[in-house]
């Protein structure tokens, strides 16, 4: 990434992820938060899982092309969180949290 004078990088992470957040949520219509993991419950090795879920909590289908390809764009935007365990994006904060006990399980 190409950096101004100052030597500050010219698009802070925190842009894009925000920006990231905005993009998911047009393209998920009513989606507020994602989980993503690398532990498909369908697969014995490593891959990425995506759960959408409204504001109600209730989970959200979407098409598996779309699940990888978000769960890529999330891992790809926050390289350096623990993806041995799932982590939560809040579309609405664009914050990524650790969700503590919640890899593999469905829903």
């Amino acid at each position: 990434m190409l950096a101004t004078p100052s030597g500050t990088p010219a698009c802070p992470d925190t842009g894009r992820r925000q920006r990231l957040a905005v993009q998911l949520a047009d393209m998920i219509p009513g989606a507020v938060t994602v989980r993503v993991s690398l532990t498909d419950p369908k697969r014995t090795w490593p891959h990425p899982y995506t759960i959408v879920k409204d504001e109600n909590g209730t989970t959200l289908h979407v098409r598996r092309t779309t699940a990888h390809i978000v769960a890529r764009w999330i891992m790809r935007a926050w390289p350096d969180a623990d993806w041995s365990e799932a982590n939560t994006l809040d579309l609405a904060t664009a914050i990524l949290t650790e969700s503590v006990g919640l890899t593999g399980q469905v829903g």
